[in-house]
């Protein structure tokens, strides 16, 4: 079983929302650090989000403030990431990720756990 499975992905519309989802299992999520990244295609992974355990504040990257949210749900082990107002530059492949440290948040530790990812296609 893999430890985190993303879901939620598929052709969006631009201007629409859709909501992705991350279920975690076999670890205790509320002491692990939650980013959602994405690769768009022809390009390199990217950092969209990282949310610190504990009650830090979410790092979100300066292309969705504003229009992306983070959630989670420490006791259902749920990680969101609400989509809004989406253009077809967030496109790509959505992937979460945890990290048993907050120092993933800023690049000094690396995540410990990646789900497969899931499809995005913004697109009318």
């Amino acid at each position: 079983q893999l430890p985190l499975v993303e879901s939620g992905g598929g052709l969006v519309r631009p201007g629409e929302s859709v909501r992705l989802s991350c279920a975690g299992s076999g670890f205790t999520s509320s002491v692990y650090a939650i980013g959602w990244f994405r690769r768009a295609p022809g390009k390199e992974r990217e950092r969209v989000s990282c949310t610190p355990f504990g009650g830090g504040i979410t790092y979100l990257d300066d292309s969705v403030k504003g229009r992306f949210t983070v959630s989670r749900d420490n006791a259902k082990n749920m990680f969101y990431l609400q989509m809004d107002r989406v253009t077809p530059e967030d496109t790509g492949v959505y992937y979460c990720a945890a990290g048993r440290s907050n120092r993933v948040c800023d690049g000094r530790e690396i995540f410990d756990m990646w789900g497969p990812g899931t499809q995005v296609t913004v697109s009318s």
